[in-house]
């Protein structure tokens, strides 16, 4: 597909099930990795099994996204193991549901914090060593929702649109510099919570996607493995929806 060769890439909530995706896609196109996320034994494992599957000797990073202190040094750290940071791929997210009404400020807070906050953080650190290097692929991973809306949601979508936002501008700051930021919308994307869904919920799902099935993570790792590459370097403050034709948005 896309040639990553000797690129090294960052990917957060990577022991995930589409971080977990995201990360295969780029390390079997030839990308090293360091992956990232709060629990170390799942990421230790996963790590293992990387590279296992692909070599490369990939590395782990234990991060926790709601404290400012380890997300500011989380970048650097990833460059003193790897030696640079070609890719950035902020993926880590969290939910905590309600209706407005109902939504508590710690629950607004938590999403607002890891979602949005740790990505302009990370975001941030990743501009001067990208810059001084002249070259660099930051992709967020954003939402269908952070475009639609959706009713429970409004913390996570109000994230989510944010990011959207933030990456516009960040891309309009460093195109100059050889260094283009995207986001990656999925729709519902199959995965072991969705697998747990019974089936009239499903099928209820399903009936609102043109395709007529949820997407599969490797759908979004292909897709940031895309905005990844240097073949996509003319690409830059464009989010590409990845949802089935569920929601068809310029």
């Amino acid at each position: 597909m896309f040639d990553l060769s000797g690129m090294t890439a960052l990917v957060t909530g990577a022991s995930g099930g589409i971080g977990s995706s995201i990360a295969r896609g780029l390390a079997a196109q030839g990308a090293r990795l360091a992956l990232s996320g709060s629990n170390s034994s799942k990421l230790r494992a996963f790590r293992e099994e990387l590279n296992d599957e692909f070599g490369h000797d990939h590395v782990e990073i234990t991060c926790d996204l709601s404290n400012p202190v380890q997300v500011e040094e989380l970048v650097p750290a990833t460059i003193d193991t790897l030696g640079r940071m070609d890719i950035m791929v902020n993926n880590a997210g969290i939910t905590r549901d309600n209706l407005a009404m109902r939504m508590k400020d710690e629950e607004w807070d938590a999403v607002i914090r890891i979602n949005l906050e740790s990505t302009f953080r990370l975001m941030r650190a990743a501009a001067r060593p990208m810059m001084k290097a002249k070259f660099g692929r930051i992709v967020n991973i954003t939402s269908i929702v952070g475009s639609t809306g959706n009713p429970g949601q409004m913390n996570y979508c109000a994230a989510k649109g944010g990011v959207t936002a933030m990456s516009k501008s960040l891309a309009q700051e460093l195109a100059s510099r050889g260094i283009t930021v995207n986001c990656v919308a999925p729709g519902f994307i199959r995965t072991a919570m969705t697998d747990v869904l019974p089936d009239a919920q499903k099928d209820a799902l399903n009936a609102k996607i043109p395709m007529g099935r949820m997407g599969e993570g490797e759908d979004i790792g292909s897709a940031v493995a895309f905005l990844a590459s240097k073949e996509a370097g003319y690409i830059t403050g464009q989010t590409l929806h990845v949802n089935g034709g569920m929601a068809m948005l310029g």
